[in-house]
């Protein structure tokens, strides 16, 4: 294996430089046109960090869940999930963040990096209510780097095209990962039979 240790050997191997069209679209907080695909957007990846490792979690509501309270500042409910909390254990004790947003049909990507805290604020909540249900916290990002990503990826993967879709039934179903990993305790086919009403009635 030829590993690479330096950052000379790296960037010997990706030449030319990056051209300026890769570096002037950094910015340090949202744009009008940015702030477009921050609200066409249904789905984000969350990227933390913490004294356990990374942690990188599925965010998503519908387009324009995550809230632009200014341009230097973002806004995301913490829907009802797993509580198993990763996220948020890592933001109380590491602040920093990274977002990679996705738009269905659409092959830029919009990415943000910055720190951000938790907030418990009633009112805030309140006005993240769905049929009348507040998420438990919010997170609130401080922007400190946005860029929209360039579609090469979308384009190589193929992610939006009709063809390109996975059948779900040739993919092993959360019930029998989950029986597979405990030896069959928890998990199995009622846990599949369940699951979609048990989704529905914790969505929000």
């Amino acid at each position: 294996m030829h590993q690479i240790t330096t950052l000379e050997a790296l960037e010997a191997l990706y030449q030319p430089a990056p051209t300026p069209a890769s570096t002037v679209k950094v910015t340090s907080y949202i744009t009008p046109q940015y702030a477009a695909l921050i609200e066409a957007s249904p789905f984000v990846a969350l990227a933390t960090c913490g004294p356990e490792g990374l942690d990188c979690s599925p965010r998503g509501d519908q387009p324009g869940f995550v809230r632009i309270a200014d341009p230097k500042t973002l806004m995301l409910p913490d829907r009802r999930g797993n509580n198993r909390i990763d996220s948020l254990r890592n933001i109380v004790r590491d602040p920093r963040v990274a977002l990679l947003f996705l738009i269905p049909g659409s092959g830029t990507t919009f990415r943000v990096n910055g720190r951000a805290v938790l907030s418990a604020a009633p009112d805030l909540l309140d006005s993240f209510a769905v049929d009348g249900k507040p998420p438990r916290t919010v997170i609130v990002v401080t922007v400190e780097e946005a860029y929209f990503q360039c579609a090469r990826a979308i384009v190589r993967s193929g992610l939006w095209k009709p063809e390109s879709q996975v059948d779900p039934t040739s993919l092993p179903s959360p019930g029998a990962m989950l029986a597979a990993v405990t030896d069959g305790e928890v998990g199995g086919e009622a846990y599949d039979r369940a699951w979609p009403e048990r989704a529905a009635k914790s969505l929000w």
